[in-house]
């Protein structure tokens, strides 16, 4: 390969080899500049569809940006091989340096906080390495610290990883759920830092053995020396990082890399990426944006101040260098008397922002303070005086003073993004988060009116791509829950076409567009859209949950679980992903992983009724979980709770027709179904392919009201 040019790269030397490829040193003959290739082995793809899943995650790497991720500048081909381009880095890597000698205290805890810095940066974008160790992180002769081949080991090293690890080569620093072959998330990467860090200190790696299945075992059945006994030199808060990182069950570990950056947080045991003791701020990344008070005279602002808090975590979500804690979340405290700090205890993050707003006439006052959820200081406050023109300014102020509160460094990507505005008419922008309100609710009175709303928003703005994109999202609603008639699915696709006509790079225009298309079964196009979404917002929570929505309606059930897991990624807080997660596993007759989600969904579910006690639909989703954990009696009660808060809801008329026809009660569930059917309920690939229905599937009056349905 030596001398060769394989499309605009002229190869230089080899500089490295592994059990997914080979890489080089080439030089980019069009931009001039020296970069790396890695080939891949043709053998590391099983088939074609393993292949382009492998693009994809490679596409999704690709996106990220970050100091501490090297840069991948494109996926190729050549001679029907697969090559990656990606930036040169010189310099050691993180193994070749423990060679030397374990790390003192300091460099130690300098890049651990680098890498978890980049770690925290893939794992908002809901990328998650899966192959994190020392091989993999490059320190460069400037000190800066790079994590390589990001989401190019999810095929490997994930979800199809086999109990005995064969192929994979790095057992060593593999999560116990890695090593089981269970699903994983982002906290087998907070696993692996820690093997890395045990690493870094001691020279030596917690589980050893003559072959990768020795390895395994000795992983899942024993303890490593504890890193204390092996550098007693080394302080107590350090040896406890890497005990909670490496605990053998993800809820014990570190939830976040945020929250093992909070802990390296103080000024004699930390550095930054220069060298730098880190700001005591690190720990202040996390937030929380609280629903904004009415202070206005009569009251009726409910609205404006909701949408005024939305904006503020849309634009924060944006960043990487911020975790925001999910709008459901922090929007259960809304009208509740309780103490900032405490809120942002129950929330996991280390500032929350309140504030209040008095609209009168044509003007508007809006106060906003930043507070410290440790000791309840203000870190930032400020008041606004403005004509209601201003509200956009106003939004983008708070939100660069935030930032700058937290002491995060934007990219300019980052900066336009905050700064960016969907409409400048204030009255389409009432009109909008009038829109969201109503379609919060999930009723069909409420989807009905938002739908008037986003449409009086498009006639005082007609360039108003999210509120088309809102408004095709109302049609699918009614054309899925509620009958669909009136044209509702040729609706929702004019609406969603129309969005993506007036901004093509809007990521909930194509999410609605994903959506809609699904309605008429135009599946592949829809999950065309799906991805173009997650590409361009990969936080974007709609885009994952509908996606996976409509894999299920096709049957492709592991597409499914890993959309419903992508989307839980992006939003822990939510439950209705993890439940239908679940559900899927359980409809592919996979019930001991089936029951390990239902556990998370219920604790996630009793977490959400603490704050939301009336929630119907989380009610109802809990008790389907309770039944497959073995509590029949409990999930009864709950079953019946839910039915009395809201007996009219046509998806839970049908859940309780799901319910019945679990139990046995095949009476019941006929009644509910056609019920459910009469409400509006229109998913007829869904019934077809939901399992609940297993047990009355031939049941004729089951047949006769699916064969009835459009």
């Amino acid at each position: 390969m030596i001398g060769k040019t394989i499309s605009h790269y002229r190869i230089l030397e080899k500089i490295g080899e592994g059990g997914m490829g080979v890489v080089y040193k080439a030089e980019d003959t069009r931009l001039r500049r020296t970069i790396a290739l890695k080939f891949l082995r043709p053998q590391t793809f099983a088939n074609d569809e393993h292949r382009d899943r492998f693009v994809r995650e490679a596409q999704t790497a690709a996106a990220l940006d970050h100091p501490n991720i090297c840069t991948i500048y494109e996926i190729d081909e050549a001679g029907g091989d697969l090559f990656i381009a990606m930036a040169y880095i010189e310099g050691p890597s993180l193994k070749n340096r423990i060679r030397s000698g374990p790390f003192d205290i300091d460099e130690t805890l300098r890049v651990t906080a680098a890498i978890a810095l980049g770690l925290e940066a893939a794992h908002r974008h809901g990328v998650i390495h899966r192959d994190i160790k020392s091989a993999n992180i490059l320190l460069t002769p400037e000190g800066l610290v790079k994590i390589m081949d990001f989401g190019l080991a999810r095929t490997f090293g994930g979800d199809e990883i086999s109990k005995t690890t064969r192929g994979v080569g790095t057992a060593a620093y593999m999560s116990p759920e890695q090593g089981r072959g269970d699903p994983v998330d982002h906290r087998t990467d907070i696993w692996s830092l820690g093997v890395v860090m045990y690493e870094m200190l001691t020279g030596e790696l917690p589980f050893k053995g003559d072959y990768d299945p020795a390895v395994v075992y000795s992983l899942l059945n024993e303890d490593p020396v504890p890193v204390g006994e092996l550098r007693p030199d080394l302080p107590l808060k350090a040896q406890r990082i890497i005990e909670r990182a490496m605990a053998k069950d993800p809820d014990l570990r570190y939830q976040s890399a945020a929250d093992i950056l909070a802990d390296l947080q103080s000024p004699d045991d930390a550095v930054d990426l220069a060298g730098s003791p880190v700001a005591p701020t690190l720990a202040r990344r996390s937030i929380a944006v609280l629903p904004f008070s009415d202070l206005s005279p009569q009251k009726d602002q409910d609205y404006f101040c909701d949408g005024i808090a939305e904006e503020i975590i849309n634009a924060l979500t944006k960043i990487d260098g911020v975790r925001v804690a999910a709008r459901t979340s922090s929007f259960s405290f809304k009208n509740k008397n309780e103490d900032v700090r405490r809120i942002g205890r129950k929330l996991n993050v280390e500032t929350v922002l309140e504030g209040s707003v008095r609209k009168a006439g044509k003007r508007v006052r809006i106060t906003g303070q930043l507070i410290s959820v440790t000791n309840g200081y203000h870190l930032w406050s400020d008041r606004y005086d403005r004509e209601l023109e201003d509200i956009f300014a106003i939004q983008e102020e708070i939100a660069g003073n935030i930032v700058r509160a937290l002491r995060v460094e934007l990219s300019d990507k980052e900066r336009r993004a905050i700064e960016r505005v969907p409409t400048r008419d204030v009255v389409a922008y009432d009109y909008y988060l009038r829109g969201r309100t109503f379609f919060y609710r999930s009723t069909r009175s409420g989807i009905e009116s938002a739908s008037e709303m986003f449409s009086s928003a498009i006639q005082k703005d007609p360039g108003y791509a999210l509120a088309y994109a809102g408004l095709a999202d109302c049609y699918s609603y009614l054309c899925l829950y509620f009958g669909g008639r009136g044209g509702h699915r040729e609706k929702a696709q004019e609406a969603s076409h129309k969005a993506l006509e007036l901004d093509p790079n809007l990521a909930e225009a194509h999410a609605s567009r994903g959506l809609a298309l699904s309605l008429s079964k135009k599946y592949a196009d829809a999950e065309r859209e799906f991805e173009t979404a997650t590409l361009l917002n990969p936080m974007l929570f709609e885009a994952y949950y509908f996606y996976a929505r409509t894999c299920f309606a096709q049957g492709k059930f592991e597409k499914a679980i890993e959309m419903y897991h992508r989307a839980g990624e992006v939003n822990p807080e939510d439950y209705q992903a993890a439940s239908l997660e679940a559900f899927t596993y359980r409809t592919m007759k996979r019930m001991d992983e089936a029951k390990g989600i239902y556990r998370r969904s219920l604790e996630a579910i009793e977490k959400h009724l603490e704050l939301n006690p009336n929630d119907s639909r989380a009610i109802f989703l809990g008790a389907t979980a309770l039944i497959d954990l073995g509590q029949k009696e409990r999930a009864l009660h709950w079953v019946q709770r839910a039915e009395a808060i809201d007996p009219d809801d046509s998806y839970l008329t049908y859940g309780m027709a799901c319910f019945y026809s679990r139990i046995g009660d095949a009476d019941e569930a006929i009644r509910y179904l056609e019920k459910a059917l009469e409400v509006g309920f229109a998913h007829k690939e869904w019934i077809e392919h939901d399992s609940d229905f297993d047990p009355i599937r031939d049941d004729p009056r089951f047949k006769a009201l699916v064969d009835g349905m459009r």
